[in-house]
C-alpha cells in the first residue's frame, strides 16, 4: 500500500466512534494504538480497515454498524466523559445499554455543575466539525448571576476579556453576545452566546468582570435548542439537524 492509499489512522479511529480525530490524533502520539500488533506514533499512517486490525490499549476497534447523533438534557452531578476514574456518574450512565454498546461519547463537555444541551456521537467526523475552533460553532447558555453586572462589566464581555486559568496562564476570549433576561431578586439572568470552548470558560468569564455564576445552562448550540426535553432525558436528532449543525 502506498502512502496515498487507505485511510488514515486518525480518522479511522474517529469514524469508529473511539474519540474525536484530534483526540484520536493524542493517542496515537501516547502509543496506544496498535496496527497489526505494532504500536504506531506517527500522524501520517494509514491502514485498509478491512484488513488491518487496530487496537486501543489492547481492545479491537470496529467502526460502527451505524452513526447516531444524540441530543442529551444533562443534569448537573454528572461528568462529560465515558468513565470517571473517581467514580462519579458520567453522561453515559444516562443512555440505554444499546446506544453504549454504539460507542457513543460526548462532543465537546459541560462541566460538572453546569446543565443543558450535550451532544453525543460515534461520527468522528461529526465531532470533530462541531469542536474545530475554525468553525466557531456558536453555544447559547443562561446564566444566573449573583448580584446584576453593570453596563461596563457587559461592555468589557463583548469586547473578551483576560481569563487566568488553574497553572496561572491567559488568555484574552473571544467577543461574547451578552444580555440580561431578567432581574431574579437581588440577582440577574443573562444570555451570553460564545463560538470557544475552554474549561469552564463561561464562569471565567464572568469572575473576571467582578460576578459570581450561580448556575448554568447551555440551551443551544448552534440552531438547535434544547426546547422542552426534560432534564436526564435524550432524544436522536433528525436528518434536517445533523445537516444544519454540519
Amino acid at each position: 500500500m502506498t502512502q496515498q492509499e487507505g485511510e488514515r489512522l486518525a480518522r479511522f479511529l474517529a469514524r469508529a466512534g473511539v474519540a474525536s480525530r484530534r483526540h484520536a490524533e493524542e493517542l496515537i502520539a501516547a502509543g496506544r494504538v496498535q496496527v497489526n500488533g505494532a504500536t504506531i506514533t506517527s500522524q501520517g499512517t494509514r491502514i485498509n480497515p478491512q484488513r488491518d486490525t487496530v487496537t486501543v490499549d489492547g481492545k479491537a476497534v470496529q467502526t460502527p454498524t451505524r452513526h447516531v447523533y444524540i441530543m442529551l438534557h444533562k443534569p448537573t452531578g454528572y461528568v462529560t466523559t465515558a468513565a470517571d476514574p473517581q467514580g462519579r456518574p458520567t453522561v453515559l450512565d444516562l443512555l440505554p445499554v444499546e446506544l453504549r454498546r454504539l460507542r457513543v461519547y460526548p462532543v465537546g463537555r459541560l462541566d460538572i455543575d453546569t446543565s443543558g444541551l450535550l451532544l453525543l456521537t460515534n461520527d468522528g467526523d461529526f465531532a470533530q466539525r462541531m469542536t474545530h475552533p475554525r468553525y466557531s460553532t456558536e453555544k447559547h447558555y443562561e446564566a444566573l448571576v449573583r448580584g446584576c453586572p453593570t453596563e461596563e462589566a457587559l461592555a468589557a464581555l463583548r469586547e473578551g476579556v483576560t481569563v487566568v486559568v488553574d497553572d496561572e496562564r491567559s488568555y484574552r476570549t473571544s467577543p461574547a453576545q451578552v444580555r440580561i433576561l431578567q432581574r431574579a431578586g437581588a440577582n440577574c439572568r443573562l444570555a451570553l452566546t460564545i463560538h470557544e470552548g475552554r474549561k469552564r470558560q463561561v464562569r471565567r468569564m464572568i469572575s473576571t468582570v467582578g460576578y459570581k455564576v450561580l448556575e448554568l445552562k447551555r440551551v443551544a448550540v448552534g440552531k438547535l435548542t434544547l426546547g422542552d426535553l426534560p432534564v436526564g432525558e435524550w432524544r436522536y436528532l433528525r436528518d434536517e439537524e445533523v445537516r444544519g449543525l454540519m
